[in-house]
Parts: C-alpha cells; sequence; structure tokens
C-alpha cells in the first residue's frame, strides 16, 4: 500500500508540473497566432490512452510517463517532422514568427516553472507557517564528525553564528556547509568558551568525498524510545524508556556514545549495556546482530534536547520569505552541481525511482507540495540548460539568431536536434540504470 501512495503522489506532482510546463509554451504561441498541432501529458508513441482534438489542436495522454510535451508547427523539435519542414512556411508557423515571440514561446515554459515554485512556497508559509530551531534550543550542543573536529570543533558545540549571523534554522547548518559559501562558524564550546572557526574552501567536496554530510547532528538523550521485536536488544530485556548509562564499563549520556561503542565493539562479540530503570540499575549482556545493531532507537526530540518553534504568517507576510524559499532552493540546487561531474556525483545520479521514493509512505499534503514545489524548480532548471532538445537549446539559438542576424539553418537545428535528443536519452538510461542496480542490490 505504501508503494502505491508513493507512486500516486509521484504521478500526480509530474502530470502537474508536465501539464502546467506545457501551457507555459501553449499560451504565448496561442497569442502570437501559432498553431499547435498537439498537447500531450505523457509520451504517445503508437498509441495514446486518450485524445480528442478541439480546433486546431489535438489534446491528449499518453501512455509512457516519461514527460510531456507541445507540438507547435513549424517548429524542429522531438517529433523531427521533416516532411512538414521541407514545406514552404506559413504565417501561422513557429519559425514563421519573429525571433523575440520565438524566444519568448520558448521561456514560457520554465517560466511557469519558476513561478509555480514561488506560488507553492508562498502558500506553504501562509497555511503551515514555518518550523525551525533556534541557535539557543539545541539544548546539549552538537555531536561532531572527525572531519570537523580536525578543524577545531567539539562534542557539544553549540552553533552562534555562521559566517557572522545568527541561523534562522541552526539544523540547516549541515546544508548549507555542503552547497553555500560558509566562511566561519561561531560556537560555544561546552567549557563556555567562544571560537570562531575558519573552514577550507573546499569543505563542501570534502564533505562529498569523505562521505560526511552531516557533520554536526544535535547531541541527544540516551534514552530509548523503542525496541524492535525479535532483536538482539528485545530478546536481552531492553525496553521502552530505559536510560542507558554505561557500556562495557564506560559512562554514557550521550546516544553518539553509544552507537560509537557499538560501532568500535570487535564483530560477535557481547556488549555490557548498563540501563536505569525506574530509578533501579541493571545490566544486561547483548550481542550484536550480523549488521552490528542492537534494534533500538532513541527519544529524539524531547524538551530538554531540543525545542522547535513554530512561526505562522498572513498570506501577505508570506510572499517574502516564499520568493526567498524558491531562491535559495534554486541557489542550492545549481551549487550541488559541481559534485554531480566527481566520480562519487555520477553513481548518485537518480532516476524516476530515486524522484519517487522521496514522497512520503503515508498521504502529506505539506510534504507532497514541497516536493512539487522543489520538483517544479529543478524542472525549471534543467530545462534552461544549453543543450540541443531542450528549452535551453533552443533559446541558445534564438538568442545568436537575435544577436548576430543570422537564423541558424534548418539542417543544423536538425542535427542539433538528434544530438541532444541522443544526449538525454543516454543521461535518462544511465540515471535509470542506477536506480535499477540500487533497486536490486537492496540500496532503496
Amino acid at each position: 500500500m505504501e508503494t502505491y501512495i508513493k507512486i500516486t503522489q509521484f504521478l500526480l506532482s509530474l502530470s502537474l508540473l508536465i501539464v502546467l510546463h506545457e501551457l507555459g509554451h501553449f499560451i504565448p504561441a496561442k497569442l502570437f497566432k501559432t498553431r499547435v498541432e498537439k498537447f500531450y501529458l505523457f509520451f504517445d508513441y503508437k498509441f495514446s490512452l486518450f485524445k480528442k482534438k478541439i480546433g486546431d489542436t489535438v489534446y491528449g495522454i499518453g501512455w509512457i510517463p516519461l514527460g510531456g510535451y507541445v507540438k507547435i508547427s513549424g517548429m524542429i523539435d522531438e517529433s523531427m517532422d521533416k516532411e512538414q519542414m521541407a514545406q514552404p512556411p506559413q504565417p501561422w508557423e513557429f519559425r514563421s514568427k519573429p525571433a523575440w515571440q520565438r524566444l519568448i514561446i520558448m521561456l514560457g515554459g520554465v517560466t511557469v516553472n519558476f513561478i509555480l515554485g514561488i506560488f507553492i512556497y508562498i502558500m506553504m508559509f501562509a497555511a503551515w507557517g514555518d518550523d525551525y530551531v533556534a541557535p539557543q534550543d539545541v539544548k546539549q550542543g552538537f555531536y561532531v564528525v572527525d572531519l570537523f573536529k580536525e578543524l577545531g570543533f567539539e562534542d557539544g558545540d553549540k552553533i552562534d553564528k555562521v559566517n557572522g549571523e545568527a541561523p534562522v534554522n541552526v539544523l540547516d547548518v549541515n546544508k548549507q556547509l555542503f552547497l553555500r559559501d560558509v566562511q566561519n562558524i561561531e560556537v560555544t564550546h561546552s567549557n563556555g568558551n567562544s571560537e570562531s572557526i575558519d573552514l577550507p574552501e573546499d569543505i563542501g567536496l570534502q564533505m562529498w568525498q569523505s562521505g560526511n554530510m552531516d557533520p554536526f547532528t544535535p547531541r541527544i538523550l540516551a534514552v530509548l524510545d523503542s525496541v524492535l521485536p525479535e532483536t538482539p536488544a528485545y530478546e536481552a530485556g531492553l525496553t521502552e524508556g530505559d536510560i542507558i548509562i554505561a557500556a562495557n564499563d564506560t559512562e554514557i549520556t550521550y546516544w553518539n556514545e553509544f552507537t560509537s561503542i557499538i560501532k568500535n565493539n570487535p564483530s560477535g562479540q557481547p556488549i555490557k549495556v548498563t540501563i536505569n530503570r525506574n530509578g533501579n540499575e541493571e545490566s544486561f549482556s547483548i550481542t550484536p546482530g550480523e549488521d552490528q545493531k542492537l534494534g533500538v532507537y532513541p527519544r529524539a526530540y524531547t524538551e530538554d534536547t531540543i525545542k522547535i518553534s513554530h512561526k505562522d504568517y498572513t498570506f501577505s507576510e508570506s510572499i517574502v520569505p516564499g520568493f526567498s524559499k524558491a531562491y535559495w532552493t534554486l541557489k542550492d540546487y545549481m551549487g550541488q552541481f559541481k559534485y554531480v561531474f566527481t566520480k562519487k556525483g555520477a553513481t548518485q545520479l537518480g532516476g524516476f525511482i530515486t524522484i519517487g521514493s522521496i514522497f512520503p509512505a503515508k498521504w502529506d499534503w505539506e510534504r507532497f507540495w514541497s516536493i512539487t514545489a522543489l520538483l517544479s524548480i529543478m524542472l525549471g532548471f534543467m530545462n534552461l540548460l544549453p543543450i540541443p532538445a531542450l528549452d535551453g537549446g533552443h533559446v541558445v539559438f534564438t538568442l545568436f539568431e537575435i544577436i548576430s542576424g543570422r537564423k541558424p539553418s534548418d539542417k543544423f537545428l536538425e542535427y542539433a536536434q538528434v544530438t541532444g535528443f541522443i544526449i538525454l536519452i543516454s543521461l535518462l538510461l544511465f540515471a535509470n540504470g542506477n536506480d535499477i542496480y540500487k533497486w536490486l542490490t537492496g540500496q532503496f
């Protein structure tokens, strides 16, 4: 059932984005009296699930859910209609229109994507407000990975400022380190001393290559929230609410201290776990499973660890944060492209399974719209890439014509379209091949 919910949300989001993107091309084409022959959700190779002709346009739904398209008369696109292009230009055709009109038609789709992303974020702030964690509300400080300890950070540090400013949501610090230009972080150590620590220019790349994508994790107390049935911890007798006070005779206060001991425990060797249960101290000998896990989960967010604040917005108040959210979403997405062209980045490229997997297993409108806004902005940016067969490729050729006064030949545009199509199909096959490999190896 959970899989069906994910698929339903994915198809609903994808359909919405495709229809609105293609409307971005359709509406200006109609305004400039350009004939639109087809308007399709999904691709209709050989046959359609539904189609109906209204005026000059056939509206339909294809059976291949890889995108959608509008077929504009007199335009070299994925249809590769050479027969039409061999005929003399007609006044209603795309190629007969002034360059500035053709540019507007081609930019219409990505414009709608960006506007949609902004609109969704504005409405989300108005409908649900925003949750955030202020710097002072991470009560136990952060657990810090070794990569950052080498820079001078310590377990228990509280983050006060990032690049000289107090962060609105301190839990965003990992994303900022990875995708933005963070030059220094000011912290208060557990001994009360404050320090400003400078960061290397390539800190994001170091995080990527080392796999330390969450260098700062709020410390939580070692209190059990749940014990999974038929696991080593369950069989030993641990229960919800147990407070872990020692492991292998080493005193424990925080969950990361406990997991560190488990991680470093020799495979197959029992761990002595001492707990406080209702004021009574008890010890258990537990041998981790083959995955080196005990089968326990901690209480993550309690008042003595993290305080989550909430802010409500009126519609007018939500406009500025909505624009800001869309801006940083686009900027962060662009920022991660430098990692795609690394060896590790190539293996992380994902296709439809990866995208579908980010939707929640239970229907959650807030999460659905958040993901849809992200995908809309991603779609807008990807379509602006100067690759023939994408909107960005057409825009580049049209700008060349406007600047130089020379229009590329139809034969050149045909070859460029084929080249771009091959590039896109190759990327599509590679990304979805990665998905299939991950699925077969149990990484999903």
